[in-house]
Formats: C-alpha cells, sequence, structure tokens
C-alpha cells in the first residue's frame, strides 16, 4: 500500500455541504482495511519516539484513527468535540469554516501540563478548525503540541496559517483542491 494508493481511494463528492465545496470523503478509504491500517502504521511511524502522551482526536473523523494510533503508540486518546456533546466541564473555542462559524471544546481536565500531544484530523483545509483545536489544547497547558492531518488540500492555505502554532505539523499526503 502506498499513499498514492490511500489517495485514488478517496472519493470526491462536490457540493457537499453546500454548492461549491469539493468534499473529500475519506469512507471510501476507511472501508478498504490495507487502507486503514497503511494510515494508522504511517501515523504511529511517525510520531512513536517523540513522547506522545495523549492523543486528541478532532469531531468527528478525527475519532477515526486517532484511537488506533493512540494504543499503538501507549498514549491516552481524547475527544474535542462539537458544543454540548461533552458530558462535564469544557473549555470552548469557536471558530470561522469554509461555510459558517463552529464551536469545539474539550473537557477541562482532560489534559494536563505533563502532556505531549498529538492532535489529529483527518483534513487540513483552510486551517480554521485546527487552529482552534490548538488553542484549546494550549488552553489546558500541555508540554508540546504536534499537529498531524490525513490529508491536505494543497492551495487553501491551511498550512501557512498554522505556522508557529504548534511544535510540528505533519499531512500523510496533500490534494489538489481540484482533484
Amino acid at each position: 500500500m502506498t499513499a498514492e494508493q490511500v489517495k485514488e481511494a478517496i472519493r470526491n463528492v462536490p457540493d457537499f455541504p453546500i454548492p461549491g465545496i469539493q468534499f473529500k470523503d475519506i469512507t471510501t478509504a476507511l472501508d478498504k482495511p490495507e487502507c486503514l491500517v497503511w494510515m494508522r502504521d504511517e501515523i504511529v511511524r511517525r510520531y512513536k519516539d517523540m513522547g506522545i502522551t495523549q492523543v486528541v482526536g478532532i469531531e468527528s473523523r478525527g475519532f477515526i484513527i486517532a484511537p488506533a494510533v493512540a494504543m499503538e503508540i501507549g498514549a491516552g486518546f481524547v475527544p474535542i468535540r462539537k458544543h454540548n456533546k461533552l458530558p462535564a466541564e469544557t473549555v470552548s473555542v469557536t471558530y470561522a469554516k469554509e461555510y459558517g462559524d463552529d464551536t469545539i471544546q474539550i473537557h477541562k481536565d482532560a489534559l494536563g501540563p505533563d502532556d505531549i500531544v498529538l492532535i489529529h484530523d483527518d483534513i487540513l483545509a483552510t486551517g480554521g478548525s485546527m487552529a482552534a483545536a490548538i488553542e484549546l489544547v494550549k488552553k489546558l497547558g500541555v508540554k508540546k503540541v504536534y499537529v498531524n492531518c490525513l490529508i491536505e488540500l494543497e492551495g487553501l492555505g491551511g498550512r501557512m496559517y498554522l505556522e508557529g502554532k504548534s511544535d510540528g505539523l505533519d499531512c500523510l499526503f496533500g490534494i489538489e483542491v481540484d482533484e
């Protein structure tokens, strides 16, 4: 399995969730065990020796791979969820997305000053949701924050927007927005 084979397994859905957005649907890669294993193993390979104590997954597709990576590297898993989805006391950040505003939350006691965190999500587009996740995690006073995405939508400026906000940014592969 290669990055190119995984990339080819991703479906493009035009005009979702609103007209003009070309949605990259990773479910068509996730339903292939060899793609799922490749994605998990590639992230593990990149982060296994970095002292990660917690892998944070962003709702909802960040929940798919992040727990498997956490188990493989001996870390815990912490969810970042949309507003009013977590039962205990939370910390929140509101941010602008490509098609509206959103609020994400994390449990106030989920992370602490001894944690080295890997934040994972499926796609890096303009960087708004990832910047909000980084801000949220940093509010809890962690040691370091690394960022990983499966796909970077190249040309949307997400990487530049996140520059200097974390201790490292890595995406498994890039896709041009018009692909």
